[in-house]
């Protein structure tokens, strides 16, 4: 192998890999199917949207786990200071939704500024601050497209680069949502995901 084909190679190797196949839809927009709802709360499907109810409680696509993807994901909220958060790579089913807290990434949904940045829309919840807060107003539809490739992390809401890191915790896990308490009432509708290989 020549010098130049050594280095040709490696950079191949450093280029970022692209999505593949088509888009997986996780929600079927009429019920709960493939999904499991675990700890307090639930969620109830109106109108071709997921409601969070109470919580705190974790709804996950059981079907099966993902290793490295593009998720996207619309949601909206209706104030400023609702909580919920959108799960992943957690590496196990679970009874209790703490396990996927502790053990994947959950990335925040809650525009509160009494936290920082550390624990807002965008944020890898306690681990890895957003860089800003670029969610749309209360009623209005966000969008957030969440890329995983290895342990690299990139979260773009609303087409801006909000987050991006590289993690320490499993390379394959479930996706899920969160509803955190009864006052928080978040819609989510449209998610899918996309795998790389």
């Amino acid at each position: 192998m020549t010098v130049l084909t050594a280095v040709l190679s490696l950079a191949a190797l450093a280029m970022p890999q692209k999505p593949t196949g088509e888009w997986i839809d996780l929600f079927n927009g009429k019920d709960l199917s493939g999904w499991k709802h675990v700890g307090k709360g639930s969620f109830i499907v109106e109108n071709g949207v997921l409601m969070s109810q109470a919580g705190m409680g974790l709804l996950y696509y059981e079907i099966r786990p993902f290793k490295d993807y593009v998720l996207e994901v619309e949601w909206k909220v209706t104030d400023k200071c609702n909580n919920s958060g959108i799960f992943v790579r957690f590496p196990e089913k679970s009874d209790t939704p703490w396990h996927a807290v502790n053990y994947g990434y959950e990335i925040q949904i809650d525009d509160c500024d009494k936290n920082g940045l550390k624990f807002q829309t965008g944020s890898a919840y306690d681990q890895f601050a957003a860089s800003k807060i670029a969610s749309k107003a209360p009623g209005e539809w966000n969008k957030y497209q969440i890329t995983i490739v290895g342990q690299h992390y990139t979260v773009v809401l609303n087409g801006e680069k909000v987050n991006e890191f590289d993690g320490v915790r499993g390379s394959e896990g479930y996706i899920g949502l969160q509803n955190h308490d009864p006052i928080s009432r978040v819609s989510f509708r449209n998610l899918r995901v996309r795998e790389i290989k």
